[in-house]
């Protein structure tokens, strides 16, 4: 069942059509979106994503291009210049999870998928369990989990 499922999403991304127009209404939102339930049920599943309270599903947005990002030219603070944090050996996936960590500061990240990419932005979808949740913390193999990646 989950392959079909990845096999359909495959065949939107080469269509471009659905897709491209869920992504015009990404653009709106903001950068980090909490979201009800992951998109590719399958490529979550494998990641270890289940159904259950304390699991939180985060849709997050990175800038693309070019590593060389312009200094903007008004003062500001330089963590909000946006040009210090994003280097060449991290990549765009990282970068989301660790704004994403940054925003939901109790939770941990189990792993995190790409979405979509357009000129200007990549979207990836980031899962994220509480750990002190006594559904998560009655769970073993989410508890392996957790331990495994911290």
């Amino acid at each position: 069942m989950y392959s079909h499922i990845g096999n359909t999403w495959k065949m939107m991304w080469k269509q471009n059509s659905e897709v491209k127009s869920k992504a015009i209404g990404w653009r709106l939102e903001p950068t980090v979106t909490r979201i009800e339930r992951p998109s590719r049920i399958d490529r979550a599943r494998k990641l270890g994503y289940k159904a259950k309270q304390g699991m939180v599903m985060v849709r997050a947005r990175v800038g693309r291009g070019g590593m060389r990002k312009k200094r903007p030219v008004s003062g500001r603070r330089p963590k909000h210049l946006g040009v210090v944090r994003i280097k060449q050996g991290i990549s765009m996936q990282k970068v989301a999870e660790r704004r994403v960590n940054e925003k939901y500061p109790n939770l941990e990240v189990l792993g995190s998928y790409y979405l979509y990419k357009d000129g200007k932005y990549l979207w990836y979808e980031i899962i994220l369990a509480d750990p002190n949740h006594p559904s998560i913390y009655g769970d073993k193999e989410l508890t392996r989990k957790l331990k495994c990646l911290s």
